[in-house]
């Protein structure tokens, strides 16, 4: 028996996502929109392109949450997207709005899943999905930290023309401004990014790694990314569903790790059918945990924002 996926929210990165989980073929997908049939539409489209990607599994759409009972993953693309000009904190209380009400929606039906949260600003969703949840921690997680670091991948290999798959990265921290991309990390084919690349060029892909999504978003113009979102967001489902145990960047809930207290922000976690199954400490300079604070100060900002405006 396959297992079942659910994607909330049929736009452009939740049918994208909905679309590369069911090609994997491991399991059946619900896509869930509150717009009457467009989900159905959407998915109907994918479901007839199965007989040419030879996928077996199966996809619906749905305007009812009672679809997606018993869901293994719960992958949350709910809520507006960022228009130019607009900061991820303009989105954060009517985002809040939205996710507190599928999370709730979610957890009725599907008390025992794991929840991956994607709407922005993904932190504060993050926490807001989590503390709405009632789950416990390692349940629910949001995605930011694959996507910035296939970002600063893209930028590196394009530098030194070379296979992105021999560009490893790791981009911590808040889905913002204040991301952490750890240079220190970074390797092409092994070899530290230091070697290869002078200073002033590594702080240029940096900062355009830290921009990655406002760039695109100022080329756009009427919306934002969802390819590399939704590749990011099916290369998690994955580790999951296959119990793949990825050591990936991830959005979690800390506890002390990293000297942060009762907050979301991206490290790296070892990922499997559990969620998060354990969180990776490693060892930061002073100035890497300067960064790191002033990442989770930004991120504490918008909780506290949140926590003025919940409804007694």
């Amino acid at each position: 028996m396959r297992k079942k996926v659910t994607v909330v929210g049929a736009g452009n990165v939740g049918a994208t996502a909905a679309q590369l989980i069911h090609r994997l073929g491991y399991a059946d997908v619900i896509l869930v929109d509150i717009v009457e049939d467009m989900p159905m539409g959407k998915a109907l489209d994918m479901q007839e392109s199965a007989p040419l990607i030879g996928s077996d599994a199966k996809i619906i759409g749905s305007n009812s949450y009672e679809d997606t009972e018993d869901s293994d993953l719960v992958i949350i693309t709910a809520g507006i997207a960022r228009k130019p000009g607009m900061s991820r904190d303009d989105l954060l209380l009517t985002n809040m709005k939205i996710i507190g009400s599928v999370t709730r929606e979610v957890v009725k039906f599907s008390p025992h899943c794991l929840i991956m949260v994607v709407s922005n600003p993904l932190d504060a969703m993050c926490q807001h999905a989590f503390e709405v949840s009632g789950l416990p921690k390692h349940r629910v997680f949001g995605m930011a930290g694959v996507l910035d670091t296939a970002r600063f991948r893209t930028f590196i290999s394009e530098e030194l023309n070379v296979s992105v798959e021999d560009v490893h990265a790791y981009v911590l921290g808040g889905h913002g401004d204040d991301m952490v991309p750890l240079v220190r990390y970074t390797t092409v084919g092994g070899i530290p990014i230091t070697e290869l690349l002078d200073q002033e060029t590594i702080d240029k892909l940096v900062q355009r790694a830290r921009q990655g999504g406002a760039e695109i978003v100022s080329l756009l113009k009427t919306g934002s990314a969802y390819y590399a979102p939704a590749a990011s967001i099916t290369q998690m489902a994955e580790a999951i569903l296959l119990d793949k145990k990825r050591i990936l960047p991830c959005c979690t809930y800390l506890e002390g790790q990293y000297g942060i207290n009762n907050l979301c922000m991206g490290v790296p976690v070892k990922l499997g059918a559990n969620g998060i199954e354990s969180v990776i400490e490693i060892t930061l300079t002073d100035d890497e945990k300067s960064a790191m604070k002033r990442s989770a100060a930004s991120v504490q900002e918008l909780v506290e924002v949140m926590n003025k405006n919940r409804p007694n």
